[in-house]
């Protein structure tokens, strides 16, 4: 998930088999290796390559016995480089893996490398297009176009909204686990942005289930009166989903075939800016 935490920590990349390390050319072997780092740093680059691992897995991997990857898995637990499923016990990336990729993430220029792509989107439905960043339970717009139409949604770019109220904040919500939702709304009762907005935590998880199984997310007047949109995240398995694409429009003008048709729309555009995550910083 994370090449750009590779970059950080200057060391080997792995070909597409995870078989055999493709070491650094630029830098020499260490005079004095230290196993148990070498090892942590190589579990690091084994969640890179996948979404989860078991720690099965890992001790076949690393060629040590399940208690030694145990305990380097312990490790960075401790560190918050990876997180425990408490249900099927398998690892996945922590926050601190999470924090570092986003704060290299917020070094590339996002909004110049997606403006073609937005002005596409903005060309082909006639509609306010918008760019979305998650900010803790926060949603903030960095960058927006609006639609030529003399009826339109205005621009919500420097803006930050309730993420729970918004289709762009709930596109990547619906990326996190139901644990790391837990911790960013840790009461049940969330604020209303209108008298549409989900109220309370059961329901945005519900909301959230159901985003996931379609692969976008909706809103009908549940962030200003009158506005409707419908947003998709944008996914990488190289970087943490925290951007979503936004198509907003005047409730008047959504339909539920529309709301498909957009939906079709964003999902081609997603795919296309998933790319940018994934080149060299």
């Amino acid at each position: 998930m994370f090449s750009s935490v590779i970059v950080i920590l200057t060391i080997a990349v792995y070909n597409s088999d995870m078989q055999k390390p493709i070491i650094d050319p630029d830098h020499q072997s260490p005079q004095y290796p230290i196993a148990s780092v070498d090892n942590a740093l190589r579990l690091i680059l084994l969640l890179g390559e996948r979404s989860e691992v078991r720690l099965t897995d890992a001790s076949a991997y690393l060629g040590v016995a399940s208690s030694t990857a145990h305990r380097l898995f312990a490790m960075l637990q401790y560190r918050g480089f990876v997180r425990q499923d408490p249900h099927t016990k398998v690892y996945q990336s922590g926050a601190a893996l999470t924090n570092i990729a986003f704060s290299l993430l917020n070094k590339l220029d996002v909004r110049t490398r997606a403006r073609p792509i937005l002005e596409r989107l903005n060309d082909q439905v006639q509609e306010t297009v918008h760019l979305g960043v998650l900010d803790g339970s926060l949603v903030r717009f960095v960058d927006a176009i609006e639609s030529p139409r003399p009826v339109r949604v205005a621009s919500r770019m420097g803006k930050s909204m309730h993420a729970h109220c918004t289709s762009t904040g709930r596109a990547i919500l619906a990326q996190l686990s139901d644990s790391e939702i837990l911790r960013l709304y840790p009461s049940e009762d969330l604020s209303k942005m209108t008298d549409h907005s989900i109220s309370n935590r059961k329901d945005l998880m519900e909301e959230l289930d159901r985003i996931r199984q379609r692969g976008y997310a909706s809103q009908r007047e549940e962030s200003e009166e009158g506005v409707s949109s419908v947003s998709v995240a944008i996914i990488s398995n190289l970087v943490p989903a925290r951007f979503a694409i936004n198509i907003s429009v005047p409730t008047t003008r959504m339909s539920n075939s529309r709301i498909k048709e957009i939906a079709s729309v964003l999902t081609a555009a997603s795919e296309e800016m998933s790319s940018f995550f994934g080149l060299e910083l």
